[in-house]
C-alpha cells in the first residue's frame, strides 16, 4: 500500500474515534427527554427516510435495473417484517437481499 492511503486510513480512523470519544465524554450532561436531544433524534430519523426514498426513487448501480413495483414491494414487505419481529434489523435486512433477487431474476 502507498503511504498516502495509510495516511488517510490513519487520519480517518482518528476523526471517527476522536468525535466518538468525545460524545461518551459528554453524553452524561445530556437528557434523553430534553427537546434538543429528541430535535437531533427527529433530524436523524429524517435524513434516514430521505436516503431511503432517494434509493428507492433513484437508484444507482444495479439496483436502478430493478422495476420501481419491485422495489416498493420489498421495502414494504421489509417494513411489515420490521413490524412483526419486535423492530430487528436483521430479518428485513435478510430478507430484502433474497426479494431482491428473486424479483430482479423473475419479475
Amino acid at each position: 500500500m502507498s503511504t498516502s492511503v495509510v495516511l488517510a486510513i490513519l487520519v480517518t480512523s482518528l476523526a471517527t474515534f476522536l468525535s466518538r470519544f468525545l460524545g461518551a465524554i459528554t453524553s452524561k450532561g445530556v437528557k434523553e427527554t430534553s427537546k434538543l436531544f429528541r430535535w437531533f433524534n427527529c433530524l436523524a430519523y429524517s435524513t434516514l427516510a430521505a436516503l431511503i426514498a432517494r434509493t428507492i426513487m433513484f437508484p444507482v448501480g444495479v439496483l436502478s435495473d430493478a422495476s420501481y413495483m419491485s422495489r416498493c414491494i420489498v421495502v414494504l414487505f421489509c417494513l411489515f417484517i420490521f413490524f412483526i419481529s419486535k423492530r430487528n434489523f436483521v430479518y428485513p435486512t435478510i430478507i430484502s437481499a433474497i426479494m431482491m433477487t428473486l424479483l430482479s431474476n423473475y419479475l
